[in-house]
């Protein structure tokens, strides 16, 4: 496994073997990122990992700073996946001069997460953009638990005509159905065990609008309203349609309920594909 920090012995690298696959990601690697790099292995003869903590996708009062970052444990974890490159660059190499190009991801960026964090979007599509231009691979690997995400560079990719397949990954969660997350370690004991509640809340309503009940407005709000009760500080919990995360109709049958809240200082993301009849 190679250990990169330039896009100069990047590129010279894939230059070797430019059919790559590619797996970005912020690192403090779990087995969600393990099952990403596992969906990636199969499809190309190198395999890329991007270990990068963004500083552009970060509000001013979130946790750039302390977000964790454990790159040792990642190069383990990369080899033991069999990852064939691993690219670790600082800010200055991703970012050598002020970022006044930007990728602005119109209505997505101000809907639901985009909402709740201004800007956020437009610091990812900027990043991955950017990392695609130097990584060139012909597809890239994205977990679902980002649900927004994966649509803002879906949609990127196809309106830039970029030569590259998105390909989603479903979202990995522990026993008792927590998404697996790098945030998750800020919980505290009490927290985790309450933690599985937001789950198991979309799994109700999931149950409830496949039971034929469309008052969709009243679903959102007592789900947000179970949550409060349970001390956390929910952000949204919306159901929308999977295919643009815009408000459904009585005919859409594919959707998609997508959650933020806080539990304590921790801010969870979760959500939950439905299928109606």
């Amino acid at each position: 496994m190679d250990v990169i920090h330039s896009v100069a012995a990047l590129r010279e690298r894939l230059e070797r073997v430019p059919n790559n696959v590619f797996v970005p990601t912020m690192g403090n690697l779990h087995q969600g990122h393990i099952q990403l790099i596992d969906i990636a292995k199969p499809r190309a003869a190198c395999t890329v990992v991007s270990v990068f903590v963004n500083r552009l996708q970060f509000g001013p009062r979130e946790d750039f700073e302390r977000y964790p970052r454990t790159l040792q444990g990642d190069f383990d974890q990369c080899r033991a996946a069999g990852v064939d490159v691993v690219f670790v660059p600082d800010e200055r190499e991703i970012y050598p001069e002020p970022q006044t190009f930007v990728v602005e991801p119109s209505d997505l960026e101000h809907i639901l997460e985009g909402a709740a964090r201004p800007k956020h979007f437009r610091g990812v599509a900027t990043v991955v953009l950017k990392l695609f231009n130097m990584v060139r691979p012909h597809s890239a690997i994205f977990g679902k638990k980002d649900y927004q995400q994966y649509i803002v560079l879906r949609d990127m990719v196809r309106q830039f005509a970029l030569p590259i397949e998105i390909i989603p990954a479903e979202t990995v969660r522990a026993s008792d159905g927590l998404a697996l997350s790098s945030r998750n370690q800020y919980l505290s004991v009490e927290q985790r065990k309450e933690a599985p509640r937001l789950y198991a809340i979309l799994c109700k309503m999931r149950d409830e609008l496949q039971a034929g009940n469309r008052e969709i407005q009243r679903i959102e709000l007592e789900g947000m309203a179970e949550l409060a009760r349970h001390g956390w500080r929910p952000d949204y919990i919306a159901v929308r349609r999977q295919a643009d995360l815009q408000e459904g109709t009585p005919d859409d049958t594919h959707l998609v309920i997508v959650a933020a809240a806080r539990l304590g200082s921790t801010r969870l993301i979760d959500n939950l594909e439905v299928e109606l009849c």
